[in-house]
């Protein structure tokens, strides 16, 4: 069943006026260790801190509290598998959000997709609850 779903459609050109105009500090207020290190050694800095942007503003939408609630920043982080696919973690209160959520006896799965067409970057996030345990197979 589909718990949440928030997307969010970031503009590049802003997010690289304010790295100029802030730098350090916004990324450390904003961006995990992990964020800051894939996006400082990609061609389009910019365009990748956006993407990240995107997704911990459509997660936070999908957890239904939006950022005003408590939830900080960097309790939202997004990682790539080796494939290239994004995957969205949860820490702190995004973490307890996302488990009070959840209905008993099932998992939370959290999926994201990001894209960017210059000047933009989207993020797309829906989650999933899955049962812990499938049901028995039928004859």
């Amino acid at each position: 069943m589909i718990l949440g779903i928030g997307t969010d459609l970031a503009n590049i050109d802003r997010i690289q006026g304010t790295l100029d105009r802030f730098g350090d500090r916004f990324r450390n207020r904003v961006f995990t260790e992990i964020e800051q290190s894939k996006a400082e050694r990609r061609a389009d800095v910019a365009g990748t801190y956006a993407k990240r942007w995107a997704a911990k503003e459509a997660c936070s939408k999908a957890l239904g509290t939006g950022l005003a609630m408590g939830i900080a920043w960097k309790d939202m982080s997004v990682t790539n598998l080796r494939t290239g696919q994004p995957v969205m973690h949860v820490t702190g209160w995004a973490a307890d959000r996302l488990k009070e959520m959840t209905p008993e006896g099932y998992e939370a799965i959290i999926h994201v997709t990001l894209t960017d067409d210059h000047p933009w970057a989207q993020a797309f996030v829906v989650i999933e609850a899955r049962p812990l345990h499938d049901a028995p197979a039928q004859p």
